[in-house]
């Protein structure tokens, strides 16, 4: 099957689904845009990577992956979008160690972050490209100033989701005095807090289990 090239064109918030976003991917050397909606975490992700003056305090899971490669000589050659199934998109990390090339799948939206970070780039079939790409601007209609709005959105993008990610610092903050709640409530809170991923809340409430001499 033919593949075609992406790259990122824009992310825009979801009007439509609270707290997700719209990543949209363009053809190269042609007119249709693939929106993909993805997730605040991952929208953040793949916003401060394109943003270079952006330094998060600590490596996101992305650069962790990334660091992974660097560290033991995996080489990321592409990123290869290679099914639609109800809606959902299906991905493929394509790279090469020892010689050998391997393949490993992949939500989206982190095969996008990962891409982004190395520079590597980021295929799918024409046939995809034929069910889900949109026309939104016919390219002599398309201007720098279209060009700079988009970046600009971009920018505004990464910096409401720094500020959102603050305000759920603080938020974290404000929740995470545990004195006054019961052992019972705290095991229940630590086991939503691990299957949300939210390890750093996880680990205050294991701490405060601990200080009650509870393992």
């Amino acid at each position: 099957m033919n593949k075609v090239q992406l790259v990122i064109s824009a992310i825009s918030y979801s009007k439509s689904q609270t707290g997700a976003y719209a990543l949209i991917l363009a053809e190269v050397n042609g007119e249709r845009r693939v929106p993909i909606v993805i997730g605040a975490f991952e929208a953040q992700s793949i916003a401060i990577a394109l943003d270079q003056d952006i330094q998060p305090p600590r490596p996101l899971t992305h650069d962790l992956f990334v660091s992974f490669c660097s560290n033991f000589s995996i080489e990321v050659k592409e990123i290869l979008i290679h099914k639609l199934e109800d809606s959902v998109f299906f991905s493929s990390i394509i790279f090469e160690t020892e010689g050998k090339e391997q393949t490993i799948d992949s939500r989206t939206s982190d095969a996008i972050a990962i891409a982004v970070r190395l520079g590597v780039p980021i295929f799918t079939y024409e046939d995809i490209l034929d069910k889900t790409g949109l026309i939104l601007e016919e390219p002599s209609d398309f201007t720098e100033e279209d060009e700079m709005s988009e970046m600009s959105e971009l920018e505004e993008v990464a910096r409401r989701i720094q500020e959102e990610a603050q305000e759920d610092k603080g938020s974290s903050s404000q929740e995470s005095d545990y004195s006054n709640v019961s052992d019972s409530e705290l095991y229940n809170l630590l086991n939503t807090a691990i299957g949300q991923e939210d390890y750093e809340q996880a680990a205050k409430i294991r701490d405060e289990l601990q200080k009650r001499g509870i393992d």
